[in-house]
């Protein structure tokens, strides 16, 4: 199945509402509301769908403003869209267009920010999940610049994420030089070997791939739960080593 519904963008867009939903509007015809096949789960909801509308529409208007503030939007960065959210070929089009709205769009990119920060505030780890998407685009060209990281961060202030939070989002494609174990954890160096075991399992059980899709994420949301997931694990073996830990 196509990626892209064909169920009636500009109701989706009014559902939606806000600065997010006028970018549906605009493009109407084209609604988010396939999933992934192999997951064997009930149709999703109408509040589902709009949550998936949300995250997927958030990616691109947040990447779209990123990638304009250096110029252009090139077709790197919507090929790498394209990477993370397996759109056919046959609706390339429609996803270039899509940056386009949100790059001409007059809304500035903390009205996005805000409002996928209001739709998703007792979810962190979903608009963590933003960030990380945001840092794969932003990473298409070989490397995240000095304007795109400022930018990254100045997205995961209106987030209200945590300093860990962002490491962890950008963290596979920045590399710094003051990054330990303990911060992938969000946990401080001092902390007993218990209160570190469950501090992992509690990040394990926050971002499984079940989880995001138990919150009416798309698949691309899975794909980046995993991501994140292999870093909290690898995270965990390092301090696991360091202590001697069974």
């Amino acid at each position: 199945m196509s990626f892209w519904g064909k169920l009636g963008g500009a109701a989706g867009g009014y559902a939606l509402g806000g600065p997010l939903g006028a970018i549906v509007g605009a493009f109407a015809g084209h609604y988010l509301l396939d999933r992934e096949e192999g997951h064997h789960k009930p149709p999703a909801s109408p509040e589902q769908d709009q949550r998936s509308l949300a995250f997927t529409i958030g990616v691109i208007a947040l990447s779209a403003k990123m990638a304009k503030a250096d110029g252009v939007v090139a077709p790197v960065e919507v090929e790498a869209f394209r990477k993370i959210f397996h759109i056919e070929p046959e609706d390339l089009a429609e996803v270039s267009h899509a940056f386009d709205v949100a790059s001409r769009d007059l809304a500035g990119f903390d009205s996005y920010a805000t409002q996928l920060a209001d739709l998703f505030r007792d979810e962190p780890a979903t608009l963590e999940d933003v960030l990380h998407g945001l840092a794969h685009i932003a990473a298409a060209d070989g490397a995240i610049h000095e304007g795109e990281m400022a930018y990254l961060t100045e997205v995961a202030t209106i987030f209200g994420l945590e300093r860990s939070r962002l490491r962890r989002a950008l963290g596979a494609y920045v590399r710094f030089p003051d990054s330990d174990p303990y911060e992938v954890l969000g946990a401080p160096a001092d902390a007993s070997d218990t209160e570190l075991k469950r501090r992992h399992r509690e990040l394990v059980s926050e971002n499984h791939p079940d989880r995001a899709l138990a919150r009416g994420l798309p698949a691309e949301a899975v794909r980046i739960a995993s991501s994140k997931l292999a870093a909290i694990n690898a995270a965990w073996d390092a301090i696991r080593a360091e202590r001697g830990l069974a």
